[in-house]
């Protein structure tokens, strides 16, 4: 191949290559735009009226007049047709305000308080037993974490009943203590924490033993700080699952509505309008749940990352 063949077939072999780029690059941002679809339907519906939620529940496009009524002077529905099209509709606040009939504010502050306090206590759990498992050297230490693995395997609707029993002889049945304690700790936080201590380097801690630091001098005080992204996924996720549960809430705490949560509560407002369930209401109070989670997400989202990025560090 003489010089002039080369010179033709580098630039050739770099437009191939950007073409491929863009191309992937257009299909990530295209699979992206449709991931987002369903939620920018959730919330357009949302400010929809129901017949206008039945009729086209595609229409995303909001344009004036803002606000209005989703009902005549006689009391009945508006048609579709005067609040929505094919893809413009125009923006009520019928769900929102519907929504705020019901106990709500009691359900989004037990949802603050489960979400919290369980978070809490399962970040200083987990980190000290992946601290544990990853750094002290005991008989048995594997045996015991892939007994913990092993819970991860275990469908969570199996230990249900096992933890009803148990809640109902300690009389936590129908209290905030029966949610928060069971849901303390939990094994995928444990492995997260696990995985992360191990990618610190040994030679940090010795240097502080030998400097006179204890055990627990050298957790709270030098490998904490340092485990940053994975305590902040950790976070992220265990405040994501216990605001969204529904199941355990709904079998530790059953008819007792000032304790539900917020997913609980809304899974009843399918009871409340008989056969008919109105699509705006539920999809308003969908919004609520959503918002708290989506901004913490958007907030600490590069922590979340990090932290991912760690569980698949060696064991």
């Amino acid at each position: 191949m003489t010089s002039s063949d080369m010179s033709f077939s580098v630039p050739k072999r770099f437009a191939f290559r950007r073409i491929i780029s863009v191309v992937a690059f257009a299909f990530l941002v295209l699979f992206a735009l449709l991931e987002t679809v369903p939620f920018v339907l959730t919330v357009a519906n949302s400010f929809k009226c129901l017949p206008a939620v039945q009729d086209y529940p595609q229409s995303f496009i909001p344009v004036p007049p803002f606000g209005v009524e989703c009902r005549t002077e006689s009391g009945a529905s508006r048609p579709a047709e005067e609040t929505s099209g094919p893809l413009t509709f125009n923006p009520a606040l019928e769900g929102y305000e519907r929504v705020a009939e019901f106990n709500l504010p009691t359900w989004f502050k037990n949802s603050i308080i489960y979400a919290v306090a369980i978070t809490v206590l399962r970040v200083m759990f987990d980190s000290l037993a992946g601290y544990a498992l990853a750094r002290i050297k005991f008989p048995g230490n594997r045996l015991v974490f892939f007994i913990i693995l092993g819970t991860m395997m275990i469908p969570g609707v199996v230990l249900l009943i096992p933890r009803f029993i148990i809640l109902k002889q300690l009389g936590m049945l129908g209290t905030y203590q029966g949610v928060i304690f069971s849901l303390a700790a939990d094994a995928f936080g444990v492995f997260l924490m696990k995985q992360f201590f191990e990618s610190i380097p040994e030679e940090i801690e010795e240097a502080a033993m030998v400097d006179g630091a204890s055990r627990l001098t050298m957790f709270f005080r030098i490998v904490l700080p340092m485990a940053t992204p994975a305590l902040t996924a950790l976070t992220i996720f265990s405040f994501q699952g216990t605001w969204n549960n529904y199941m355990d809430v709904l079998i530790i705490i059953g008819g007792q509505a000032d304790l539900w949560n917020l997913p609980l509560g809304l899974a009843q407002l399918r009871g409340q309008f008989g056969q008919t369930l109105e699509w705006n209401i539920f999809l308003a109070g969908s919004v609520i749940t959503t918002l708290p989670l989506a901004v913490l997400f958007f907030i600490f989202q590069r922590y979340f990352v990090e932290g991912i990025s760690y569980t698949g560090l060696k064991g």
